[in-house]
């Protein structure tokens, strides 16, 4: 097991009911930012829960975060921060709501151009320099509840970036599984995938003697195929929604990531094709994610098998076989979840990607990806090729 820090100062709030704990976990007198999508949290009562629980506060409203938060958007509730001199924020949606905010919290006092925050990845780390925000979680999928990432796009550019850091913990998170049920199944679809991916990426890289991390990321896989399918059936199932919930949080709050290696290249393509197709984040992981597997076979065939064994039970007689079988149950059960993993299957002009995104990595000096370092440009060529 490699050295590693796990810091997560997140106070992570679980349960139904428990938005009415709002007046508590924000500061008194905090001017809060309220920051939220579309018109979801209007339809299934969340909204009204986090007014009711605000009463007292001074609040400045801030809808229309897409589905992939652009940049452009984003810098207009920096300037609201600015001119109303807020000072908390309150993240109410999903993964990309929060990881909006995040952007907006780093931007607020950030010294130069805000566009370079994703163009260089920078790392907030002085908690000094941000506006300190709060989540109420209203999707399972990202993590981003529980973590100090996030990934926005520059319209403008057709670009899909990252940035983080220590600062940018939620200082809470309110999880109430109950708003599962008021989740269109699309949603319900592509957060268990994401979710599931996300562990894939820091999984099915090589056998390493970190055994207890690879017992935590096979239990997360395990509990999101037993509960993946019934939950999309049936969301109001408590049982099932309170799991698939917590089931995305561990799965990027950074506990199974630490001592282990990690890959992330699937995530990596699959944001470039976000940026040219808007294919919803899931479904370019399912369409990458494999066809990564194929290509990488011969440095990932252990962990495969590995996986095979543990988490579909496969058998053959040898390390091959199980990992061809793991890679085919895979496929099967992206496809159980409503996956569709082919290119064409969503768009028509799929021959440009290839060229698209391996440019795309040129320019930004990405040569080498992977838990190895092994996924070269040509390779990543093949793996969207074969995506095709």
């Amino acid at each position: 097991m490699t050295n590693f820090d796990l810091y997560n100062p997140t106070n992570y709030i679980f349960g139904k009911g428990q938005i009415a704990k709002l007046s508590e976990l924000i500061p008194k007198n905090s001017k809060i930012l309220l920051a939220y999508g579309g018109g979801s949290i209007f339809k299934n009562g969340i909204y009204n829960q986090v007014k009711s629980a605000l009463s007292g506060f001074e609040i400045v409203e801030f809808g229309g975060i897409e589905p992939n938060p652009r940049y452009e958007t984003l810098m207009k509730a920096v300037e609201i921060i600015r001119n109303e001199k807020i000072t908390f924020i309150l993240a109410v949606g999903g993964g990309s709501v929060i990881d909006g905010v995040k952007f907006i919290s780093g931007a607020v006092n950030f010294e130069g151009d805000a566009v370079e925050i994703l163009k260089k990845r920078v790392l907030f780390k002085d908690v000094s320099k941000v506006i300190p925000f709060g989540t109420v979680l209203t999707l399972p999928a990202t993590g981003s509840e529980m973590n100090s990432g996030a990934v926005v796009t520059i319209e403008a550019t057709q670009e899909k970036l990252t940035l983080g850091g220590s600062a940018l913990f939620p200082k809470f998170s309110i999880c109430d599984p109950t708003v599962v049920a008021s989740l269109p199944k699309r949603q319900l679809e592509n957060g268990v995938v994401d979710a599931f991916t996300h562990v894939m990426e820091q999984y099915l890289t090589y056998p390493h003697d970190a055994l207890l991390q690879d017992r935590f990321a096979e239990s997360i896989l395990q509990t999101l195929i037993e509960i993946g399918p019934d939950v999309v059936k049936n969301p109001s199932d408590y049982k099932l929604a309170s799991n698939f919930m917590w089931c995305a949080t561990m799965a990027l709050n950074g506990l199974i990531q630490k001592g282990v290696p990690s890959d992330w290249a699937t995530h990596m393509i699959g944001h470039e094709l976000t940026a040219l197709y808007e294919i919803d984040h899931a479904r370019t992981l399912a369409i990458i994610g494999p066809n990564l597997y194929r290509v990488l076979f011969e440095t990932k065939k252990e962990k495969l098998a590995q996986y095979g064994e543990r988490v579909w039970n496969v058998e053959g007689n040898s390390i091959e076989e199980k990992a061809e079988k793991a890679i085919r149950k895979t496929v099967d059960f992206l496809h159980v979840m409503g996956m569709e993993t082919k290119l064409s299957n969503y768009t028509s002009d799929y021959e440009k990607s290839a060229d698209f995104i391996v440019n795309r990595f040129e320019e930004r000096g990405w040569k080498a990806m992977g838990e190895k370092q092994n996924i070269t440009l040509e390779k990543v060529r093949e793996i969207v090729e074969m995506s095709y």
